[in-house]
């Protein structure tokens, strides 16, 4: 029986601090097979019930600088209050082997790391459907003071500036909605042309070897059995 045997596909998500990428995201990975969250490692401290392991790494800056020095990252950023959050590499790439999806729910800075050194990743950019509702989102968190999260709202004018370097946008209007277009967007890339070759490849192979074909497929004569 021929069987799918494609490598995993990298998605990088991105949007502004309320734009709801992380709801979308955890939503996005219940319902799909083979398909699960990268844990980020970051230098800051745990908020409210954040679980090392399963929200982030958390490790101290000069562990987090020693991981940079050896190349154990994907990427890495500072970003709010001079916080290094950055992408362990060595899970990702064993999970991407095996066939499993893994979505990165990273900065903009990350993401175009990314881009330069996996273009072939799928880049998608979660939008709020206005900077009031992003506003109202962020003071509704109630999880930071006035001026981190007028920062926060700063940063979120830049950070919508750089759609245009992402393969997809979402905006994020009805939740429901939002999901289902994430959803469609990777089902979609998984079937592009360019993305299953390692399929063909593998099922060309398996069918020489089951005796269905003598010769492999291309222009010359193959015969049937």
């Amino acid at each position: 029986m021929i069987k799918e045997k494609a490598k995993g596909l990298l998605i990088v998500v991105s949007g502004p601090s309320g734009a709801g990428k992380d709801t979308i995201v955890s939503r996005v990975v219940a319902n799909m097979k083979n398909i699960k969250v990268s844990v980020s490692m970051t230098s800051r401290a745990p908020r409210g019930s954040e679980v090392n392991g399963k929200d982030y790494y958390f490790v101290t800056k000069k562990q987090f600088e020693e991981s940079i020095k050896n190349d154990e990252l994907l990427e890495y950023a500072v970003v709010h209050n001079n916080q290094y959050y950055g992408t362990p590499k060595a899970k990702i790439e064993e999970d991407l082997n095996n066939g499993v999806s893994i979505v990165l729910v990273i900065d903009i800075q990350g993401a175009l790391k990314i881009k330069e050194r996996i273009p072939e990743a799928l880049f998608i950019f979660i939008m709020p459907p206005s900077m009031e509702v992003l506003k109202e989102r962020l003071i509704a968190r109630k999880t930071e003071s006035k001026d981190k999260m007028l920062e926060r709202f700063k940063t979120a004018y830049k950070e919508i500036n750089e759609y245009t370097k992402y393969n997809y946008v979402v905006v994020n209007d009805k939740l429901d909605v939002a999901v289902d277009k994430v959803e469609a967007i990777i089902k979609a890339e998984k079937c592009r042309v360019d993305r299953i070759e390692d399929i063909y490849l593998n099922n060309k192979e398996e069918f020489i070897h089951e005796g269905l074909i003598d010769k492999k497929f291309n222009n010359e004569d193959i015969e049937i059995r």
